[in-house]
């Protein structure tokens, strides 16, 4: 859709060179914003480079080549992190503590994402969160947001950013209140399995995979869906975390749980990146 969207801009403004140059600068920026239009417009240079008579006159195939071969150029080199959350309350929130940076590696390597090969850690109540596309929390116990992170929180995902609960077993009678201090006037909504979320790369047709069995309870993909965006993304039951952590971490690991983990984990970046 966002690919769409900035192909009609483009035409629409006959591609002045004023606004190819705003729309470079944007792209030079470090916001989540910017991020997704990096990754939508890479994907949009090639199909339509013989669109009509009309767009090549133009020149606009001439400027996207040079813009692609631009981000080809720039993004060689990690050009944005994703984030696990900190937060208070006394729960670990620094549980599975190799999940990130082996996601990280799965999707650079397969969705071909240039993200940093270290996670970041951030706090809720700070701004740096704005500086991260994709946000992961954890963790087995307590969570407690002020007002002011609540706050926070909710600015960040209005502004487009996106946040992965991740159920480490025992997180869901903590974190579901404070969401509610988040977005009092939105409730969490299983995902069915033919949505989106499950059909990026990797198909999941039932939806989202059991990785690490608790209490014999079906896995369930939940979100807040503000205006049509899922804006927040719960992993209940399933702990897609464990499944991307070292291999061998957990007696019961195996390649193939693994290996959907990940694939999961990396719908999840790619929709936040390209929604």
């Amino acid at each position: 859709m966002l690919r769409n969207q900035l192909f009609k801009q483009a035409i629409k403004s006959k591609v002045k060179s004023q606004n190819l140059k705003q729309l470079v600068d944007g792209f030079r920026s470090k916001s989540f914003a910017s991020i997704k239009s990096v990754f939508a417009l890479c994907s949009l240079i090639l199909p339509y480079s013989t669109f009509h008579s009309k767009v090549i006159k133009s020149g606009l195939v001439s400027w996207l080549l040079v813009l692609g071969s631009w981000f080809l150029i720039s993004f060689t080199n990690p050009t944005y992190k994703i984030a696990k959350l900190k937060y208070n309350g006394g729960g670990d929130w620094y549980a599975n503590r190799t999940a990130l940076p082996n996601l990280i590696d799965f999707c650079n390597k397969n969705l071909g994402t240039q993200i940093a090969a270290e996670e970041a850690i951030v706090e809720v109540g700070s701004g740096d969160l704005f500086n991260y596309p994709f946000i992961y929390l954890t963790g087995h116990g307590n969570i407690v947001f002020t007002q002011q992170e609540a706050q926070n929180l909710r600015k960040y995902l209005l502004a487009g950013g996106f946040l992965h609960i991740d159920d480490n077993y025992g997180l869901d009678k903590f974190i579901r209140p404070e969401m509610k201090k988040v977005f009092p006037e939105l409730e969490f909504v299983e995902l069915p399995a033919n949505h989106p979320i499950y059909q990026q790369k990797f198909k999941f047709s039932a939806g989202l995979p059991k990785i690490h069995e608790h209490d014999n309870k079906r896995p369930q993909g939940f979100a807040l869906v503000f205006k049509g965006r899922v804006i927040c993304f719960y992993s209940y039951e399933s702990d897609l975390g464990n499944g991307w952590e070292d291999f061998g971490t957990y007696p019961e690991d195996n390649l193939t749980t693994r290996e959907k983990a990940l694939k999961m984990g990396a719908n999840l970046v790619q929709y936040a990146l390209t929604q």
